[in-house]
């Protein structure tokens, strides 16, 4: 036996009593387990009641890795909660996971007002262990939404997919593609690297000049700067001495903000 076969029959590999261990059509009711497991109880302690690897293939559905990108302001988060909502409605049990929120606390939360709790990701994280730790209590999880994932770290990403091809977990990502240089981010490369989809968002953000907007400028004092830390956080408010604005790559190039606020009569593009 390999040291890779060791690992995968050592570990759980499913998610005890969850949708996606049912067969279709089998009458299996929600929080049964779909086939009896002659392993010990006591075996692998919590997580004896997780399916053993080599009964993963026996499920009736793979699950996806998504991620849905745009720059700022195009209804990501609003998107995430949507997506979070819809699952949760059908008994699917889910887990919000968040990175740099704008609000600077543990929580996915929108410009239009809606807001949820989520879990903070660190930089020592291990979400596969966040995964366990949710089966250790009992409790099924079908999948996870992961907002501000283009500040995840490649390790990060690689958990996710791990999840999703080893324990069929549905993870859903929303996140900027690229940072305030025009760089992609290290959890957005990852994930165009790795997601089994990559949805650009069709909510069009447009820069002042009415073009549609593809980057995000961080602007200090009313002007556009080019260095220093990847993650501060801040948000689109104009009267803030350290904002964001999203402009399009001719803007951008230029460091052009625009006018500072809409003549008469014209209607405000961001």
């Amino acid at each position: 036996m390999t040291d890779s076969d060791e690992r995968l029959s050592e570990e759980p590999a499913g998610r005890g009593g969850s949708l996606r261990g049912q067969t279709r059509g089998s009458g299996v009711s929600r929080g049964a387990r779909p086939f009896s497991d002659p392993t010990p109880a006591n075996e692998y302690s919590a997580l004896a009641a997780v399916p053993a690897a080599g009964r993963r293939r026996a499920l009736p559905m793979p699950a996806h890795l998504k991620f849905f990108y745009g720059p700022m302001d195009c209804g990501k988060s609003t998107l995430a909660l949507q997506i979070d909502h819809n699952h949760a409605r059908q008994g699917r049990a889910g887990l919000l996971l968040t990175r740099h929120d704008r609000s600077g606390q543990p929580m996915i939360t929108t410009r239009v007002g809606l807001r949820h709790d989520a879990v903070e990701v660190h930089d020592d994280t291990d979400v596969r262990a966040l995964v366990r730790e949710q089966w250790a209590t009992g409790r099924p999880l079908d999948y996870l939404i992961v907002d501000e994932a283009g500040f995840l770290s490649g390790a990060h990403v690689e958990q996710l997919a791990e999840l999703v091809d080893d324990w069929h977990v549905d993870v859903y990502c929303f996140g900027l593609a690229t940072d305030f240089r025009s760089r992609l981010l290290p959890g957005a490369q990852r994930l165009f690297e790795l997601a089994d989809e990559v949805v650009a968002m069709h909510v069009e953000v447009l820069c002042w000049c009415g073009r549609p907007g593809q980057l995000n400028a961080r602007v200090v004092d009313g002007q556009v700067v080019r260095e220093g830390a990847t993650v501060v956080i801040a948000d689109t408010d104009q009267a803030a001495r350290v904002r964001y604005q999203v402009l399009c790559r001719a803007h951008y190039r230029a460091g052009d903000l625009g006018l500072s606020a809409p003549a008469a009569g014209q209607l405000p593009l961001s």
